[in-house]
Parts: structure tokens; sequence; C-alpha cells
């Protein structure tokens, strides 16, 4: 038995999950952002009302860890790391482009050779981008991307490639192969990390509450000395 809490916040959508044994028990989710210093502590707050009325221990907390928001994604984790060290839990991170690409596998029909493109909308034309296969295998890992018609062209020329996430919006004008597909409104939201934290936790892939950053602060913690850790 694990039930995990799951957090959200990666762009202007707000998302709480809870899940029992891979099943989603508990989800509320904002649209209307970005609203996380002001939502997401009510969210939290039923969420774990709900589980501890159900008489279910939480076990862990799995925060989204970008890229994205710098303020969302600092609300998150710092809210994720509250909870572990006020209730004794574990930590798990899950990959924000990686869960975007959860609900494209489930609902849509797409190619068997394609891959999927999630985008998070940076500045001007630049994303942060991954591109997986369809059974989530990183072909290519998380980077940031300036756009034009180019930027994918190898890949593009070989096979379908499905874009989506808020940063796929401003690149239809730009991306023009005929084998682009985009893909509207799809979000990262808490329920569609409950596969990857699973697994996580079932793995013993704990994250260090203590040291845990978001992405935009991975390099930067990994260059400091380590006496200053």
């Amino acid at each position: 038995m694990s039930c995990i809490l799951h957090i959200e916040t990666s762009t202007n959508v707000c998302s709480v999950a809870v899940s029992e044994d891979g099943q989603c028990i508990f989800s509320k989710e904002d649209f209307n952002g970005p609203n996380h210093a002001v939502v997401l502590g009510s969210f939290v707050d039923e969420a774990l009302s709900f589980a501890d009325s159900h008489a279910i221990p939480v076990d862990a907390v799995a925060v989204s860890s970008g890229p994205g928001s710098y303020t969302g994604l600092r609300i998150g984790v710092s809210m994720a790391k509250g909870i572990c060290y006020g209730h004794g839990i574990k930590l798990l991170s899950v990959p924000t482009l990686k869960l975007m690409c959860v609900p494209i596998l489930l609902r849509e029909m797409i190619e068997d050779a394609a891959l999927l493109c999630p985008m998070l909308d940076a500045r001007r034309m630049e994303v942060y981008a991954a591109i997986f296969d369809r059974s989530l295998r990183e072909i290519r890992p998380t980077q940031a991307d300036i756009v034009d018609e180019n930027t994918y062209k190898v890949l593009l020329d070989r096979q379908p490639i499905y874009f989506f996430g808020n940063g796929a919006e401003k690149c239809k004008e730009v991306i023009r192969h005929p084998n682009a597909r985009f893909l509207a409104d799809i979000h990262p939201l808490a329920k569609w990390m409950m596969p990857f934290a699973e697994k996580k936790m079932m793995n013993g892939e704990y994250e260090d509450v203590a040291y845990f950053v978001p992405y935009y602060l991975k390099d930067f913690v990994a260059k400091m000395p380590k006496k200053l850790l």
C-alpha cells in the first residue's frame, strides 16, 4: 500500500492530487492562474484532510521538478519540502516535460513511429523541450531551444512529431513540416505524475529533502564547492 501527494506548479496551472496504489483518489486544479501562492496551500490542506478522513497515511510527496516557471516551481518545491519536513515523509521528483506526455498516450491516437515533443514557453521564440518515443524513452534530453523552421528538421524528416504544451502554440507558424503535428490544451497536471512517482517510490529513488532543487537551479548547485553544500 502506498499513498502519494502530488504537487504541480510549473506553469500558470496549479494542481494537487493524491494517489493510492496507482489510482487517483483526489484531484484539484486551478486554470485561472498564476495563483499558486494563493491556492496551493488550500489545495494541499484539502488533499491531506481527504487522506486523513479516509484513514490513509501519506507516504511521500511528489513534486514536478521543471523546467517551467521560476516562481511556480519555487512555490511548489518549497511547499513539498515543508510537508516532508513537517510530516517526516519522503520526497519524490517528476520531470515536468515527461509527465506532460501521459495524457497524449492515454487519449490520442498517434502513429506507432511518432515522437512526442512537450514544450514549455520561455521567451520570444525560445521553449524548453525534450523528445520522447511512445515508450517514453528519452530521444533527446531537456534543453532550451530557439525555434526556427530547422530546429527539429532532422527528426521530422524521419518520422512524425507531436508538439504540445504552452510553448507549442507559438511554433505553429514556424514549424511547417508535413510531419509536424500540434495538439492543443495539454497541461502538466498533478494527476499525470502518478506512474512516474509510483515507479520511483518502488525503486527507492527519493530526493534529499535538504538539497533538492528544481530544474533551473540544478546546474548552479552542481558547480558549487561541496564544502558550501
